[in-house]
Formats: structure tokens, C-alpha cells, sequence
């Protein structure tokens, strides 16, 4: 949405406006599209850092907006506050598929794994692509995960639109699925980022607001019935923050949702998914007590970081729209891209009333 003059928000994106803005963070995705064999999925991984996950953990929580979801691995992850693997990101019948895949990578970069050392939790999450995809084809396996995993450790920087886990997903009635944000933050000397990324299948068509502006009526029809869908939400940054700050953080993303026109289904699942990889624990501590920074929750930094989390999800959204293209799956039917130039006529006649 940049590239046609509009911006989400007040404060400025990163560098890539991406969530490789952390750094370490990288995003690597495998799509299948075969739409004559009813093939349309695909498989997102996230990496929090550079380093082997398992043996570094990163602070992390998660938040459940509305739990119409299939998730692995998020009771741990909230009750010890830490994420020990990628997060993947997957349709709805491929989460066991894809937690095996990226189970197979930790243990063949740890093999103690399981054996003489603990076992590992993967965290999944998926929303359902069985409009355009044949879900009960179970088209997805763990070699799948682990070549989206592998791709994640080469790539800069995510795609958008209809890949990876986004290739059969539907937002808004139009074609969505995977967008990214991200937002610079600074005060005083410290300098940090705090980035979304989404993977959007939720809304009907009636309810899309982008910038305050509604886009119902706009002249193309969605060619998807209407239905409650899903979105999952990926938080990353670098600034020092607690568990419990993390889910402080997580709980402001239903505010950047519903500036796109989201209002939480009774069918949708919002999930929530954040960490913090600037101070990683170790697998095995050698001292009794660790000890960690975090920033300071008095004062306008913190409420800064609310707004970042805000603008971010909510232009991660629009992303998502904007990048998507057409995309046919199975028996025929077909999935119409956001039709760009009516939008942003209509942002631009709003602007001009102003």
C-alpha cells in the first residue's frame, strides 16, 4: 500500500517494513499449487534468531483473542514462557504433518533429543484453507516443514500474499494470507523494532475498512461465500521485554485487527503468537539464578510499543490484501485479488474530503 502514497499510523516502519527487521528473525515459506489436483497450501516457518532455537530459547507468549483454532505447543509456551522452535504456520489438516517435519529438524541438530536430553515443544498454528484447498488430500508432509525451515535460514526477507501457509487463504472475501509490518522505535540511546506478521482468512467482504475508509460495495464481488475464518498473529522484536510484558503486547493486537474491520466471529480463530529474542535462556543453566533486563513500564515507552504493535498488525493486514494475486484451487473455483485501483480511489476521494 505503500507504493501507492499511503502509510498506516505515525510512527516510522523499519528498514524492510518487514519482520526480518529483528535481527536474527528470518521467514522462509514452501507453496503448493496444483490446481487441477485441488492443491492449493503451503507451509511458513519462522526462525527467532540465527541460532539453534532448542538451545537458545527466546521469551515468548501467546494470547487467544477467540480459540476456534488447532494449535501445538502453546500451553508450554505460556506456562514456562519461552519458545524452543520455529513457529509454523500451516493449514488446518497439515499441523501434524508440519509439527513432524520440524520435530525431524531439532532432533537431526540435537540428537539428544528425547533421548538423553528433554523433549522439545513445537509451536504450530494454522487457519483453514478448504475453500480453495483439498484438505482432506493431507497434501502436506514433514519434508514440507524442514524445506520451509531450510529456506527460512537463507532468505533477508518474507514474501507476501498468496504463499507459504497464505496460498489458499481467503480475508475480507478477497485473496489473502501472509503480510508483514514493522515499526522503529527509539528513546535515548535505545533502538529496537517491534514487527507482525499475519496470516489473514478471516472477515466477510461488507466488513473491510482500510484507513478508516469502508470498502463494501466495491464494484468486483467476491466469489467465496461468506464464513468466519481465521487469523494468526506473530509478533517479533528486540527490545527486552518479560513474558508478561510480551503479553501485554499480544493483547493490543485486537485493536490493529479492528481497525481492518475484524470483530472476532464466533468461528474464528485469533491467535496470537509474540517473542522477544534479546536475551535468549539457555537450555542448560549453569547458575542457579539468571538474571535479565527488561524495559521500564513507567513512562511513554511502553505505550509507545502498544502503538507499534497496533500499526503494525494493522498494516500487516492490508499487506496481505495488497500482495495477494488471483489464485484458482480446486473444483474450479477461484479467488479474486483485491482490486487495488478501486481502494485506492476510494482512499484518495476520502483524503481529498478531508
Amino acid at each position: 500500500m505503500r507504493h501507492y502514497g499511503f502509510s498506516v499510523g505515525r510512527l516510522p516502519s523499519g528498514s524492510q517494513n518487514c519482520i526480518t527487521d529483528v535481527t536474527g528473525v528470518r521467514v522462509g515459506h514452501i507453496t503448493l499449487k496444483e490446481a487441477d489436483q485441488g492443491v492449493c497450501t503451503g507451509v511458513t516457518a519462522i526462525l527467532p534468531h540465527d541460532k539453534n532455537p532448542f538451545l537458545e530459547k527466546t521469551t515468548a507468549v501467546s494470547h487467544v483473542i477467540n480459540g476456534f483454532s488447532k494449535t501445538t505447543g502453546l500451553i508450554q509456551v505460556d506456562e514456562l514462557g519461552v519458545l524452543e522452535s520455529p513457529i509454523l504456520l500451516t493449514n488446518t489438516f497439515g499441523v501434524p504433518a508440519v509439527t513432524e517435519g520440524a520435530l525431524q529438524w531439532l532432533m537431526e541438530k540435537k540428537p539428544e533429543i528425547g533421548d538423553t536430553d528433554s523433549t522439545v515443544n513445537i509451536v504450530t498454528a494454522e487457519c483453514n484453507d478448504g475453500w480453495l484447498n483439498d484438505l482432506r488430500g493431507l497434501h502436506l508432509h514433514p519434508d514440507h516443514a524442514i524445506q520451509a525451515i531450510q529456506q527460512a535460514e537463507k532468505n533477508q526477507l518474507s514474501e507476501e500474499g498468496a504463499i507459504g501457509a497464505g496460498a489458499g487463504m481467503i480475508s475480507y472475501g478477497w485473496k489473502g494470507g501472509i503480510g508483514t509490518a514493522s515499526r522503529r522505535l527509539q528513546r535515548n540511546d535505545l533502538v529496537g523494532y517491534i514487527e507482525a506478521m499475519v496470516l489473514t482468512n478471516f472477515g466477510k467482504p461488507e466488513e473491510l475498512t482500510i484507513l478508516g475508509v469502508p470498502m463494501n460495495h466495491l464494484k468486483k464481488k467476491p466469489t467465496q461465500p461468506s464464513r468466519d475464518g481465521s487469523v494468526i498473529v506473530i509478533l517479533a522484536t528486540d527490545l527486552p521485554f518479560s513474558s508478561r510484558q510480551l503479553k501485554r503486547l499480544a493483547k493490543r493486537t485486537p485493536f490493529g485487527l479492528a481497525r481492518t474491520g475484524s470483530m472476532a466471529h464466533h468461528g474464528s480463530g485469533e491467535i496470537v503468537i509474540a517473542f522477544s529474542n534479546a536475551e535468549r535462556k539457555p537450555h542448560r543453566p549453569t547458575a542457579s539464578v539468571l538474571s535479565s533486563k527488561q524495559i521500564a513500564e513507567d513512562g511513554p515507552l511502553m505505550t509507545e510499543c502498544f502503538q507499534a504493535v497496533v500499526e503494525a498488525t494493522e498494516e500487516a493486514v492490508y499487506n496481505s490484501l495488497f500482495a495477494a494475486e488471483t489464485t484458482f484451487g480446486r473444483n474450479g473455483r477461484y479467488i479474486e485479488a483485491l482490486p487495488h485501483h478501486q481502494v485506492i480511489q476510494r482512499l484518495k476521494q476520502a483524503k481529498d474530503r478531508l
